[in-house]
C-alpha cells in the first residue's frame, strides 16, 4: 500500500494590498497525493491553481503573501514552516516543477546546453563530459528534433513548443519524488501532446515518480491523471477519483468544465471579399553557422504562400517547430524574410521605419507567450493604451475609457488597470494582450495561440468575443494554433505546415474530413472530436457511400446501355 508523499491541509493563501488590505485568493482547500500517484488540479483561469501549486515550494514573494490556515507536508514535514536552507534542497531536487511560461522560465542569456547542465551540475554532481550525454538523452526523449544541434541554441530562438519541451527535460533530469507540472502542454499540437502524455506516464513508472499536474485540458487530464481536484474561485469544489468525476461528476461546476468545448461556425464571410492579405514564395533563413569568410544558412520558412480575404479567418496548423510563428513574424516584418507579401494590394515586403508604421495600426497581433510580450513594469492601463498614444492622438480622458471599454469587451474588470501583470493569471494575461491589439481595431489581426493558456469555458468566451468583433468590424484574422477544436470553429480556410512548408491548404471542411496528405491525417488521429463532429463525420461517410454506390449504379446502367448499343450495331 503507498504511503501519501504530498498533504495539502486546510490551507489558505491571501496576499498583501493597499492601506493594508487582505485578498484572500484560495481558501481552506485539502488533498493529498499518495506515491506513484498523478492529482490533475484544473479550473478556470484565476480559480487559484498555479498559486496552489507555487505555495508548496514557497516560489511566492514572501513580502506579499500570507497563509492564513493550513500546512504542506512533504513526506510529513512542513513545507510552509521549514527554513529557507531546508527548501534549497528539496526545490528541484525531491520536488521538481514545469512552470507555465517557458520564455520567462529560461535564462534568455545562455544556451539550452548551459541551463540543463547547471541542473545536473547542482543537484547531481555531474562534470560537463557526462552531463552532456544525459542531457541529449533527455531532449531526445522530449521529442526535439536533432537534439545535438539544439545544444548551442538560445531561448529565443527556438519555438513556443520546444521552449516547453526544454522546460520539461529540465524538471525530470533530477529524477524527483514529485513534480509539479503547470499547464505543461499548453503550447504543443496535440500529436506531440501524446508524445509528452506517454513519456510523463513512462516517467513515473520508471523513477517511481508522483505528479501534480495542472491543466485546463480535460482530456489530457482523462489520460493521464487517477485523483481530480476541481477548483473554483479559490475553492475546491470536487475531489474524487478520475473515474467518479468524469462519469458521475457531482458538482454544477465540474458539469460545466465537462461539457464545454469550443463549438459554432465561422463568421459568414462577406458577399464579395476582397483580398486583404496575399503571401507569394515566403522564405526565411537562419545563420546556424558562422565562419571568418562565409556562414551556413538553413531555411526555417521554405516558399509558403497563402491568400487572406477580408472578413475571412485563416487558420495556420502543424508541429511544433514547423514555422507557423516564424510565417507570422515575417509578415509582421518583425523578422528578415524573401518574397511577397502584399497588404491590401500594397506591397510591404520591402518597408521599413516610417514607410511601414501606416500599416502597423492596421495588422495588429497577440504573441504565443503573453507573460513575456507584457512590460512588467508598466500597468494594465500604460500597456493597453501604448499602442494608442503611438497612433492616435486622443486626451488622457479618452485614453482612458477606450481603456475601460476594451478590457470589457475582454472580459477583464476596468478597475484592474492599475495592476501590474504579474498579478494576474495565465488566462487573465492573455486577455490583456488580446485588449491591447484589439484597442487599435485593425483590420488584420495575427493571433498565435490566443487561447493555448485558456480554460475551455474561457475559450469559447474568448471565441465568441473574436466572432462578434470580426462580425462588427469585417476583421480578418490569421490564426495560429494546435488546438484543432479552435481551428474548426473559428476558421474559413486552414493551411497545414509541416518543416516550414505548406503541405496542405484548402477549405475548412475538405481539411478536415477530405484531408489528402499523410500528415495531416495523422495530426487529425490525434485529435479528440466533440461528439457532434463524430455524428458529422459519419454522415459524410455515410454520404460518400451513398455516392459511391450511385456511381456504381451509373456505371452499371452505362456498361449495360454500352452493351445495348453493341448489339444494334451488331444488327445493324
Amino acid at each position: 500500500m503507498s504511503s501519501t508523499l504530498l498533504s495539502v491541509q486546510d490551507l489558505s493563501i491571501a496576499f498583501k494590498g493597499y492601506a493594508q488590505s487582505i485578498s484572500q485568493v484560495v481558501s481552506n482547500i485539502n488533498f493529498d497525493i499518495d506515491e506513484q500517484e498523478t492529482l490533475a488540479l484544473v479550473g478556470e483561469s484565476g480559480s487559484g491553481k498555479s498559486i496552489t501549486s507555487l505555495s508548496i515550494l514557497r516560489l511566492l514573494r514572501k513580502e506579499q503573501v500570507i497563509y492564513p490556515t493550513g500546512d504542506i507536508l512533504f513526506e510529513g514535514k512542513s513545507l510552509l514552516h521549514a527554513p529557507e536552507k531546508q527548501l534549497r534542497k528539496i526545490r528541484g531536487n525531491q520536488i521538481s516543477m514545469i512552470f507555465q511560461e517557458p520564455m520567462v522560465s529560461l535564462n534568455p542569456l545562455h544556451t539550452v546546453e548551459k541551463q540543463l547542465y547547471e541542473v545536473l551540475s547542482l543537484h547531481r554532481g555531474m562534470r560537463r563530459n557526462e552531463a552532456r550525454s544525459e542531457i541529449l538523452q533527455y531532449l531526445d526523449r522530449v521529442g526535439i528534433k536533432e537534439p545535438k544541434n539544439r545544444l548551442s541554441a538560445y531561448p529565443h530562438q527556438l519555438s513556443g513548443g520546444e521552449r516547453q519541451r526544454v522546460m520539461i527535460a529540465m524538471a525530470i533530469l533530477t529524477h524527483p519524488k514529485l513534480l509539479i507540472a503547470d499547464e505543461p502542454t499548453t503550447a504543443l499540437d496535440v500529436s506531440v501532446q501524446a508524445q509528452i502524455i506517454q513519456l510523463l506516464k513512462e516517467l513515473k513508472t520508471e523513477l517511481n515518480m508522483s505528479m501534480l499536474f495542472i491543466s485546463h485540458n480535460l482530456a489530457i487530464v482523462k489520460k493521464l491523471a487517477d485523483k481530480v481536484a476541481v477548483m473554483q474561485q479559490g475553492k475546491i469544489v470536487e475531489y474524487n477519483n478520475k473515474q467518479r468525476i468524469f462519469l458521475r461528476p457531482q458538482h454544477n461546476y465540474t458539469q460545466t468544465l465537462l461539457n464545454a468545448e469550443p463549438s459554432g461556425e465561422p463568421m459568414p464571410l462577406p458577399e464579395i471579399p476582397g483580398i486583404l492579405l496575399n503571401v507569394n514564395r515566403l522564405n526565411v533563413e537562419v545563420i546556424t553557422q558562422k565562419r571568418l569568410f562565409s556562414s551556413k544558412k538553413k531555411k526555417i520558412v521554405d516558399n509558403v504562400g497563402f491568400t487572406l480575404h477580408q472578413g475571412e479567418t485563416v487558420g495556420i496548423v502543424g508541429e511544433s517547430g514547423s514555422g507557423k510563428s516564424t510565417t507570422a513574424l515575417a509578415i509582421l516584418r518583425l523578422i528578415k524574410s524573401q518574397g511577397d507579401i502584399l497588404f491590401d494590394s500594397h506591397p510591404i515586403h520591402n518597408l521599413s521605419g516610417k514607410k511601414l508604421l501606416p500599416f502597423r495600426s492596421r495588422i495588429q497581433v497577440v504573441f504565443q507567450d503573453p507573460f513575456s510580450s507584457l512590460n512588467p513594469r508598466f500597468n494594465v492601463e500604460q500597456i493597453i493604451s501604448e499602442g494608442l498614444l503611438t497612433h492616435k492622438k486622443l486626451s488622457k480622458k479618452e485614453c482612458e475609457q477606450a481603456v475601460i471599454d476594451i478590457m470589457s469587451e475582454v472580459g477583464l474588470e476596468p478597475n484592474m488597470r492599475f495592476r501590474n501583470p504579474m498579478e494576474f493569471s495565465g488566462g487573465q494575461r492573455q486577455r490583456i494582450a488580446i485588449a491591447r491589439a484589439l484597442i487599435l481595431q485593425p483590420e488584420l489581426l495575427i493571433l498565435d495561440e490566443p487561447t493555448s493558456s485558456l480554460d475551455h469555458t474561457t475559450q469559447q468566451q474568448i471565441i465568441n468575443l473574436l466572432k462578434s468583433l470580426q462580425e462588427k468590424y469585417q476583421l480578418s484574422y490569421l490564426f495560429i494554433s494546435h488546438d484543432l477544436g479552435v481551428i474548426y470553429s473559428m476558421c474559413h480556410q486552414v493551411v497545414v505546415m509541416q518543416d516550414g512548408q505548406v503541405i496542405e491548404q484548402g477549405a475548412r471542411e475538405k481539411i478536415f474530413f477530405e484531408p489528402e496528405n499523410e500528415y495531416t491525417k495523422t495530426l487529425l488521429s490525434f485529435w479528440d472530436k466533440p461528439a457532434r463532429l463524430k455524428s458529422k463525420n459519419k454522415t459524410l461517410l455515410y454520404s460518400e457511400k451513398m455516392n459511391e454506390q450511385e456511381e456504381k449504379d451509373d456505371q452499371k446502367f452505362k456498361n449495360k446501355v454500352d452493351w445495348g448499343d453493341a448489339l444494334l450495331m451488331r444488327k445493324d
